[in-house]
């Protein structure tokens, strides 16, 4: 759809996101060190957790947004086809 969705969780999802592409430019650091793998590992799973809890947390948003009987079948079928990435 082109119009623009803009929820509350927006500016939160956007600052986590910053925070996990910090993390994650600090994962390269480590690795061109040559730090050990459980370290860059470690760090990695932080990455990953932060960006699923934003996606999940921007995905149920929109969802919730969604959840309205007044919604057309195109707004409809978005929601199904959104709900494939949880």
């Amino acid at each position: 759809m082109s119009h623009e969705h803009r929820h509350q969780s927006h500016p939160r999802i956007v600052a986590r996101l910053k925070r996990a592409e910090g993390h994650l430019n600090a994962v390269v650091a480590m690795i061109e060190a040559g730090r050990p793998c459980l370290d860059v590992a470690q760090q990695l799973q932080a990455v990953e957790s932060a960006i699923r809890s934003a996606k999940q947390t921007l995905i149920h948003d929109h969802v919730d947004h969604c959840l309205d009987a007044r919604n057309s079948e195109a707004e409809r079928e978005e929601l199904k086809a959104i709900t494939r990435y949880l």
